[in-house]
């Protein structure tokens, strides 16, 4: 049995506090909006849709917040980390 192999991992960089402040920003927007449309369920009318239209369903702030924080997550802050580090 080889050990060697499992001793030649590459040593992680430590990233600064604001790369991880930056990257931590949309995982806590979409966990705030999945708090507050737990907490007040009443704004999500997807839950009983009485007569309201497409986009009256589609513009709830709940789910505003949590597709805010995703595309931030996902689109924004991989490049801003990136700078950050350069």
């Amino acid at each position: 049995m080889n050990t060697q192999i499992a001793t030649d991992a590459p040593a992680r960089e430590r990233r600064s506090a604001r790369a991880v402040t930056v990257s931590a920003l949309g995982p806590l927007a979409v966990a705030a909006g999945v708090v507050w449309a737990l907490v007040q369920p009443w704004r999500i009318t997807l839950l009983h849709p009485r007569g309201e239209s497409f986009w009256w369903l589609v513009s709830e702030p709940p789910l505003l917040v949590v597709l805010a924080g995703a595309v931030f997550a996902f689109l924004v802050a991989p490049s801003l980390v990136e700078d950050l580090e350069a």
